[in-house]
């Protein structure tokens, strides 16, 4: 583990801020993340806070370093200090090693996928009016497929449970299926409704709306509809109203938040046709997957999707992009993912007025048209930026 040069000023609130770099362009982006998130720190705050970064290890380099892909010590530490941010990491498709992110998460009990969606102008982006889309997804962390809870074709394991659902449950099943199982739960499926709900209330959010496939996976899916709604009418009935009894117009004369439901593939479609209908969207696991990438696609991609993994006490902020080793140590990779979720992980930490500087300079960076080569290109633009230049710009337009 190591530790950042910048020795803090003695009459200065020091917070120590543990990192991950990343694996492939993960330490290119964390610099300038770094470099972005010290100078608006201490523009806000009059150099009254620092930052102490310490780095501890995940992925390639825990690997090559320890012999764990995640060392025990990167999970004492985060847990110590309550949070984290992280570059991108290294996971193999197929066989091999098991997500590292969804490692985090489970160990850490980061139980909310929390992915911020909204459009800057100047990126380019496949859709007429990217604007519209202005949404905040919580997404279950923990349960669903996250769960991994499956068993190979052929394998003894999964031959016995088609035999027993054959001859118990009279389910029948071919001899040739792996078998994979969907938990969902009561209580995991009311803290991410809680949480959401809380966040739309705090931020003046005016609908919240849970996305399921309740109509097919009606003990699963169907069951998470249920209980978030019972949760809204046990826990908020003094801040929300239902789309059932009550419109968007009625709710926000009332200055109450509308709670309703869609199902999944269906959100699919009204996030193009009516996006600007949609604050909040509540989802399990898979669900929320497969829609904050569509979503973040509709405001230009990944590369400007920030997230966060949030559990009650410990927070973990990180790009939702891939490590994209073929453009490692060209410093050409685009860092406005990470720095918009430092500017949450800013925001986490009562820092607003950081937070805010940084959304606002990096909104103003990509609408002067000064982007990284990703974002360039697909704007037919002639020139870029590096990764750095890109920080540069957004440290320059701090105020």
């Amino acid at each position: 583990m190591t530790e950042g040069n910048k020795s803090p000023r003695a009459d200065s609130k020091t917070i120590v801020v543990p990192f991950i770099p990343g694996d492939g362009i993960g330490p290119e982006i964390m610099t300038a993340t770094r470099r972005v998130l010290d100078a608006s720190v201490e523009k806000a705050t009059a150099d009254a806070v620092e930052f102490r970064w310490l780095e501890v290890l995940a992925g390639e380099k825990a690997y090559k370093t320890t012999g764990s892909w995640l060392p025990d010590d990167t999970l004492r530490i985060i847990s110590e200090n309550g949070l984290a941010i992280k570059g991108p990491l290294t996971t193999p498709v197929g066989g091999g090693i098991r997500s590292l992110n969804v490692q985090l998460r489970q160990s850490l009990d980061l139980y909310a996928s929390v992915r911020p969606v909204r459009y800057f102008p100047g990126v380019p982006s496949p859709v007429k009016s990217p604007e519209k889309l202005d949404v905040v997804i919580f997404r279950e962390n923990t349960e669903d497929v996250y769960k991994g809870i499956e068993w190979k074709c052929g394998s003894d394991e999964a031959l016995k449970l088609i035999d027993y659902l054959r001859s118990e449950l009279h389910v029948e099943l071919s001899a040739d299926c792996g078998i994979g199982l969907k938990p969902i739960s009561e209580t995991a499926t009311k803290r991410i409704a809680r949480a959401a709900l809380r966040f739309a209330v705090r931020k003046g959010r005016p609908v919240v709306t849970l996305v399921h496939k309740g109509n097919i996976m009606k003990h699963t899916e169907g069951a998470f509809r249920e209980w978030a709604y019972e949760l809204a009418r046990d826990e908020f009935s003094e801040h929300v109203m239902f789309e059932e009894s009550a419109s968007m117009e009625d709710a926000s004369s009332s200055g109450k938040i509308l709670v309703n439901d869609r199902i999944a593939d269906n959100m699919f479609q009204q996030v193009l046709t009516r996006p600007d209908e949609y604050s909040v969207l509540v989802t399990p696991n898979l669900n929320g997957d497969y829609l904050a990438d569509a979503c973040a696609a509709q405001v230009g991609g990944l590369g400007v999707a920030p997230g966060a993994n949030i559990g009650d006490r410990i927070a973990v902020f990180e790009p939702v992009h891939g490590t994209a080793p073929k453009y490692a140590g060209r410093n050409t990779a685009n860092p406005t993912a990470l720095i918009l979720s430092g500017a949450m992980m800013l925001e986490h930490l009562g820092l607003t007025s950081a937070s805010t500087m940084v959304e606002g300079a990096v909104g103003k960076t990509l609408s002067q048209g000064i982007m990284t080569g990703d974002l360039a290109r697909r704007s037919g633009r002639p020139d870029s930026v590096s990764t750095s230049g890109f920080a540069d710009t957004v440290i320059h337009n701090l105020v």
